[in-house]
This record gives C-alpha cells, structure tokens and sequence, in this order.
C-alpha cells in the first residue's frame, strides 16, 4: 500500500496548509543508551513520581529526557508509559491526544461566543470536531473509550 510514514504524516497535518517539516527526532537505536544509569526499576518509580504530580504521559516522555537523560523507557523497561500508568491505575479515562482536542475546541467555542463573525474559526471548529470524531472512533474500536461515548459537536449553533 505504499509507505506507512507518509500516510500518517499526511494524517498529521491533514488541514493545515504547511508541509509541517518540524518535530522532534526519535532515536535511532532501539538498544539502551550507554549513558543511561537508571534501572529499570527507578524509571518506574520515576513515572508514577512524575503522574502522582499531575503530568500527562506526553509530558512525563519529555521530562524523562530533558532532566534524566532517559531517551525511550520502552528499550529499559519493555513497556510504554501509558503501559505502566496502567498497571498502576493512573492512567486517565480518556486518551490525552482526544482530551486535548477536546479542550481545543472548547476554548474556541467560547471565543466564538464572544465573536460571533468570526467565520475563520467557525471554520477551524469544524476541522477540530471533525478530527474529534476521527479519533474517538479509532479509540472506541480498541476499546479505549466506550462505545457509547459521544461528542457533542457545537457547529450547527454557531452557523
């Protein structure tokens, strides 16, 4: 069928007029670094420190390698973050990438609300419900959330 990276690259920035060049950069070793001193151990005790405190699993990824030099936990631990926030029970209901979306298209709601002529961003609503709905229909065929989940969309009112 082609190559998997474009298409999902392509899924990325599926409404944006940009070619959307910028991310960050993955490892190129699956092996653990050999600057790498934590055990395996302490890089789970270090994920459930970091989620106690309120951090999201993206954010949690982020601090790992900015402030303990820790570039992939799945090399050291053989799981993922979400992986053992759930083993521990911390992980939230709902995946964070759809929270977000979520909270996105609230903010712009209210914006809207505020100015109701601002047909750009009735616009940009429309793409971030549609992207909403994209996700929470991959997540209820996982199993993630449940199948009854449904967003509410707020388009109709503001046209």
């Amino acid at each position: 069928m082609g190559n998997v990276g474009a298409v999902t690259e392509t899924l990325a920035r599926i409404h944006s007029h940009r070619k959307g060049k910028s991310h960050s950069i993955r490892p190129t070793s699956k092996r653990v670094p050999s600057w790498v001193t934590h055990s395996p151990e302490e890089v789970e005790a270090l994920i459930v420190k970091l989620a106690k405190s309120g951090l999201k699993p993206s954010e949690i990824g982020v601090r790992l390698r900015d402030e303990y030099n820790i570039p992939l936990v799945k090399p050291i631990l053989g799981k993922s973050i979400t992986e053992v926030l759930k083993e521990n029970n911390l992980l939230s209901d709902h995946p964070e990438d759809l929270e977000r979306l979520i909270n996105r298209a609230t903010r712009l709601q209210e914006h809207l609300r505020v100015h109701k002529n601002d047909r750009k961003n009735v616009r940009s609503l429309e793409l971030l419900e549609a992207k909403i709905h994209r996700l929470s229909k991959y997540y209820k065929r996982i199993g993630r959330i449940s199948p009854d989940w449904k967003y509410s969309a707020v388009i109709a009112q503001l046209a």
